[in-house]
């Protein structure tokens, strides 16, 4: 797990380091824009020979700091540099005054109202192209983007301007709250963000991937996270391919390879039952308890009703089937204790005689599986049910279940919350959607799983967790019919395993990724359970014997 850092936790951070007598401000800016500019020569080695330009863009606080530090390397590299500034060098913190101070003593100071579209669309074509360092507001903007910065960022965003430059941005792009990842009031893009001792939570968050381009990391020698610093730490779930996936006794190099380890019977691993919707509709069950099977549970049966049994009877082979009609019929079949956990919600509404979804059959229901105090999945339609009155389900859940809405369920079942999420951010740290989610998983005493691409994963107690399919995890295929259903398989075959909720749901959100970026492009639903024997395969090590292997 990488731990992400907010704004408040990195100045803490530094805070220590500084008053411990580890390093000084001022060294900690020359660390900062050293690695910035080795990051740059890394990501473009273009840079690395011949003449070039460089505008760097200093704003009034550390981070302009950090750009001074900047402009004064290039310029030892014998790169043109140009820096615009724009604000009474009085107001700066002593540190970042002195960079401004010692790049006077290379260079002029430009004020920002020279910054315009004649300026930058000089011809430098002998010197190749512009880097345009963006080192304005950093993690500590706190209000607004408002002129003159807005309309510079207007234009330095413009195709014709951009035809030639590469952007990095010192921390993270200007405009974009580190602690959410929202804009405030205007934002400049990057290629390359380089960002120092940790990400932050805005990289991952709302808007922040499409701003920050790349992310790079580089170290300024500070200590790790402790103390004050480490007090609500989100965590961004990576896995990295090379070590094993999971723990406590899941060894993705046993599963479905009977005969290692010492012998085991199925329901050691775990008895998963899916709840089906009537006929018609009865895929999205399916698909969950695929997902369920491969995954690892020992047993995956589906609770179908009479009218599906049929259609779904024709489709499964290693699932097994149940009819259960009633919530009265899905008690019974709670009743076999060996049941570890439940999948209830996907395609599961019927219709009642109006042609209207019978919400109150799927309420009722529900309410029966959680009664049953097992590691429970609600998702799809076991939400939206509850629509018209959500303390209805919040207070039938329990710290077993969790729950996965996407933006419109969430939407209906927290609309306060929903409605504070999506409203103009003012000021820094705006309102995040871990907050959002932090709030759900408290208000409905379980854990939230807020999908989207930067999935968000709450406990009641205020742990959180970050899964983001950005940048090197970017998988935009994964946005197909099924393939939340099919999540929610994940999540309920690993909570049949024995996991926890809260490692379940950030394990299957990580798995889910992984698996549509095995298979890339042109993806259903259905591909992601069928390959995820591979991608398990690839985490533990497991390598097949070959035809030709003696057994």
């Amino acid at each position: 797990m990488q731990e992400l850092v907010s704004a408040a936790q990195m100045r803490a951070i530094e805070r220590k380091a500084i008053s411990g007598g580890a390093v000084t401000g001022q060294e900690l800016m020359e660390r900062a824009g050293e690695g910035l500019v080795s990051a740059v020569l890394e990501c473009w080695p273009v840079f690395t020979s011949g003449k070039h330009r460089a505008v760097v863009l200093c704003g009034p606080g550390n981070n302009g700091g950090d750009g001074f530090v900047i402009a004064r390397l290039l310029a030892a590299l014998n790169w043109t540099v140009e820096v615009y500034f724009e604000d009474a060098p009085d107001k700066m913190q002593p540190e970042a005054r002195r960079n401004l101070e010692r790049w006077s003593e290379i260079g002029p100071v430009l004020p920002l109202s020279g910054l315009d579209q004649s300026a930058l669309l000089t011809d430098h074509s002998d010197q190749g192209p512009t880097l345009i360092v963006d080192a304005i507001f950093g993690t500590g903007l706190a209000r607004p983007v408002g002129a003159p910065w807005a309309e510079a960022f207007e234009f330095l965003t413009s195709a014709e301007w951009r035809s030639n430059v590469h952007v990095v941005a010192v921390d993270i792009s200007s405009g974009i709250c580190s602690d959410s990842g929202r804009v405030l009031g205007a934002g400049l893009p990057s290629d390359l963000t380089v960002t120092f001792h940790g990400a932050k939570i805005g990289h991952y968050l709302a808007d922040g991937p499409d701003y920050c381009g790349r992310v790079d990391i580089r170290s300024i020698g500070l200590d790790d996270r402790t103390g004050e610093a480490s007090s609500g730490m989100t965590a961004l779930v990576s896995y990295p391919r090379e070590t094993r996936l999971f723990e406590k006794g899941y060894d993705a190099r046993q599963c479905g390879t009977a005969g290692q380890g010492r012998s085991r019977h199925k329901f050691d691993y775990g008895h998963a039952l899916i709840c089906s919707g009537p006929a018609t509709k009865t895929g999205a069950a399916r698909l969950s308890a695929r997902a369920a099977l491969r995954i690892g549970a020992g047993l995956v049966t589906i609770a179908s009703p009479q009218d599906a049994l049929t259609e779904n009877s024709a489709q499964l082979t290693a699932v097994m089937l149940k009819q259960a009609d009633t919530a009265e019929e899905i008690e019974n079949l709670l009743s076999d204790d060996r049941i570890s956990s439940v999948c209830i919600g996907p395609g599961f509404s019927r219709l009642s005689d109006g042609g209207a979804l019978d919400h109150e059959h799927t309420r009722q229901v529900v309410k029966t599986v959680l009664c049953a105090k097992r590691k429970t999945v609600l998702d799809a339609d076991a939400l939206s049910a509850f629509a018209e009155d959500p303390q209805d389900l919040f207070a039938a859940l329990h710290d077993l279940c969790v729950m996965t809405p996407h933006e419109g369920e969430f939407r209906r079942l927290f609309p306060d919350i929903h409605g504070q999420l999506h409203s103009p951010a003012q000021n820094g740290p705006a309102y995040s959607k871990i907050d959002a989610a932090r709030q759900a998983a408290s208000r409905a005493g379980c854990v939230v799983l807020f999908k989207g691409p930067d999935t968000v994963i709450a406990e009641p107690t205020g742990k959180t967790a970050i899964h983001a399919a950005h940048y090197d995890r970017a998988a935009p295929w994964l946005a197909t019919a099924g393939s939340g259903d099919v999540l929610a398989g994940f999540i309920c075959g690993l909570l049949a395993r024995g996991r926890s909720v809260f490692e379940a749901a950030q394990q299957a959100a990580w798995l889910h990724t992984e698996c549509a970026r095995f298979f890339g492009p042109g993806l259903i639903a259905e591909d992601l359970s069928e390959v995820l024997p591979d991608v398990l395969r690839r985490i533990g090590g497991y390598q097949p014997k070959s035809s030709g292997d003696s057994l």
